[in-house]
């Protein structure tokens, strides 16, 4: 494919394995492990460990098949339901979870949630919780006004969705109506977190050119104080990784509740 042309993530999907070789492997010419690995993950260590996010149940709505978010939230969920919209990242995740032949191999982020180094039980540990909470993987339809739909879900305590609203959404418009689908997945006193690019307008995976929605942090802080969410912690760090294989700014991380 000629990639100059961009593809839709909501139209065509993406190839699930080549985005996580691309932007979360461990190759030495990966060069986002700064900014899509290590800042989100050390954001959530953060978060969570202040003890005021937790509950029975966390939903993740999150495009492709990485899990690396969900390791330090596994910890403080019984139960962690995730949210995909096609099957070949559904088969990817369970690949990992079922430790088949091939699965992706994320043994290099224990570096970022605490594992000591050379402690592989300790790695492993980290790895049993997570497949341990992770108890239902199922594909949503983001046309549904519920996502989930025919399936029906209690309210989770909290919803992570990182970087889907980027993919998913072609407008200011749509950003909006895509954000409150998800917030129907929240207990009303339930926290959001949001993990973003900044300015982008694309990823390349492999020779596609995905589209990525462009807005900056204000649009998004608006979007949240709009909808009557107190935003808790909004953090930002500028774009470290040099590629073209992407042209974000920055990345976003923020955490929210409504009263």
């Amino acid at each position: 494919m000629d990639s100059s042309a961009h593809k839709f993530y909501f139209v065509h999907g993406i190839d699930s394995r080549e985005h996580l070789e691309t932007y979360f492997s461990n190759k030495p010419d990966m060069v986002f492990g700064e900014d899509i690995i290590k800042f989100p993950m050390e954001c959530l260590h953060h978060v969570f460990s202040e003890g005021h996010i937790k509950g029975d149940l966390l939903i993740d709505i999150s495009p492709g098949s990485f899990i690396h978010h969900l390791y330090t939230a596994s910890g403080y969920f019984k139960q962690i339901l995730v949210l995909k919209v096609s099957e070949q990242c559904i088969m990817e995740l369970n690949k990992w979870i079922n430790t088949r032949t091939g699965a992706f191999d994320w043994s290099h982020v224990m570096e970022y949630i605490k594992c000591t180094k050379g402690n592989s039980d300790q790695c492993q540990y980290k790895d049993m919780t997570l497949k341990t909470a992770l108890t239902k993987i199922m594909k949503c339809d983001i046309d549904n006004e519920n996502l989930t739909d025919p399936d029906v879900f209690p309210p989770a305590d909290c919803v992570i969705s990182a970087w889907m609203l980027d993919f998913i959404s072609k407008d200011k418009d749509d950003y909006i109506r895509s954000f409150r689908k998800i917030l129907m997945l929240l207990k009303p006193e339930g926290y959001l977190i949001l993990v973003g690019v900044l300015n982008t307008t694309y990823m390349m995976i492999g020779q596609d050119k995905v589209l990525v929605f462009k807005y900056d942090e204000k649009f998004v802080k608006k979007v949240l104080t709009d909808e009557g969410f107190i935003i808790d912690h909004c953090l930002v760090q500028k774009r470290t990784a040099v590629s073209d294989l992407s042209d974000y700014e920055a990345v976003i991380f923020i955490t929210a509740h409504r009263e």
